[in-house]
């Protein structure tokens, strides 16, 4: 298969075919809610907002910088995953990259080829599957039940490894359901991944959003993690600065050679503002991280009390970002369903068939994007559609 006939075959970026949705509302019940996409709905710190000023003043933020990133950043995030998980984590095995979405493509070129499987549980996040179909890769559906809480069965796992299964992907806390995976499942999975002799991706995008400062896993500790494991992060949403694009990747050095080439050929290095400002943020901005991860408990205990109220809606699961909530709309699609959402109501959602097969009674709502007001007005705006929506029009 061509790389063009790939491309035609990948969805339409899904924020995108959001945003089009939103564009037709008219205004009728007030201002737009907007609860698709994951953004920080507030500013930087001034101090993290001075820093990456003043380093985009610098010629030297201006030329190229090392592939695998500037050291400074490479050290202050080693050291910061060494004492957040209590494994020691030398330099070297972190790689700095242009946002989340990168390492984890980055991964996967040097993890896979066309005509390989990667295991994508179900619901999944839908750049990893873009990325996947880009790439020629299958990736094969792990179902995950909702009465389980959408944690992932390690025995379904195994059944689905064959030979050409070259990693399994993990993501926590999830998007989009918000589930947080215990420690102790984490470690089976890692545990299973290796001895199948695959990969375990974990995707930790929004760690910095559970309370308080346990330890999310022992994985780096373990030994399996230096052959079995890459672990991807994102500074946008902890610090608040998407638009810079800096992410990072943790592997053993057997792969880090692999991951310089693709990140190479990609973009050369990650922007190098954000990285000159970064390691005051890892090192100072403890407390504004931890402020951020009160902050977004205390919307999802908001938006669950909300919820919770309308007949009909059902919280499935919740936490870090998202809410993946159960529509009262039966059968009907969950692509009409956000799409009138967004156009006769202002509330604009992303469908849960854009996360996968069967996910149809499912919308994820992005509540970290609203303050408390605005969730209390999506639960009327929510408990309005349920009366006035007639689903055959």
């Amino acid at each position: 298969m061509s790389g063009a006939t790939r491309l035609a075959r990948v969805a339409v970026p899904p924020i995108a075919q959001a945003g089009r949705w939103a564009a037709l509302y008219d205004g009728r019940h007030g201002p737009g809610i907007d609860c698709s996409q994951a953004v920080p709905n507030r500013p930087p710190p001034p101090a993290l907002a001075e820093r990456l000023a003043r380093a985009a003043a610098e010629p030297a933020s201006a030329r190229y910088g090392d592939i695998l990133g500037d050291p400074p950043l490479r050290a202050a995030y080693a050291a910061h995953v060494s004492r957040r998980y209590g494994a020691p984590l030398d330099p070297s095995r972190v790689a700095i990259t242009s946002g989340c979405n990168q390492a984890f493509f980055a991964a996967c070129v040097a993890l896979a080829g066309a005509g390989d499987a990667v295991i994508l549980p179900a619901p999944w996040y839908f750049n990893h599957l873009m990325t996947l179909e880009m790439l020629g890769i299958e990736a094969r559906p792990l179902p995950l039940d909702p009465v389980a809480g959408f944690l992932p069965d390690p025995a379904a796992l195994d059944a689905l490894i064959d030979a050409r299964t070259r990693a399994v992907v993990l993501v926590s806390p999830n998007n989009p359901t918000g589930a947080v995976y215990p420690e102790a499942l984490l470690a089976e999975m890692l545990a299973l991944c290796a001895r199948r002799g695959v990969t375990l991706i974990l995707d930790e995008t929004y760690r910095d959003f559970l309370e308080g400062d346990a330890r999310p896993h022992d994985l780096f500790s373990r030994p399996e993690a230096e052959a079995h494991l890459v672990a991807l992060y994102s500074f946008s949403k902890t610090y608040a600065i998407p638009g810079h694009r800096v992410g990072a990747l943790v592997a053993g050095p057997a792969l880090m050679g692999d991951i310089e080439k693709v990140v190479d050929c990609i973009q050369i290095c990650a922007p190098r503002p954000a990285q000159a400002a970064l390691p005051f943020a890892i090192e100072t901005l403890g407390d504004f991280r931890r402020a951020g991860a009160r902050e977004i408990a205390g919307r999802a205990e908001a938006f669950r009390r909300a919820l919770g109220a309308l007949p009909g809606w059902r919280v499935r699961q919740v936490g870090a970002y998202f809410a993946y909530v159960e529509h009262p709309f039966g059968s009907e699609p969950s692509d009409a369903v956000a799409a009138r959402l967004a156009r006769e109501f202002g509330v604009v959602t992303l469908p849960g068939s854009f996360f996968g097969p069967g996910q149809e009674r499912f919308l994820r709502i992005a509540f970290a994007n609203v303050d408390g007001s605005a969730i209390a007005e999506l639960a009327r705006r929510l408990a309005l559609a349920s009366h006035r929506l007639d689903m055959t029009a």
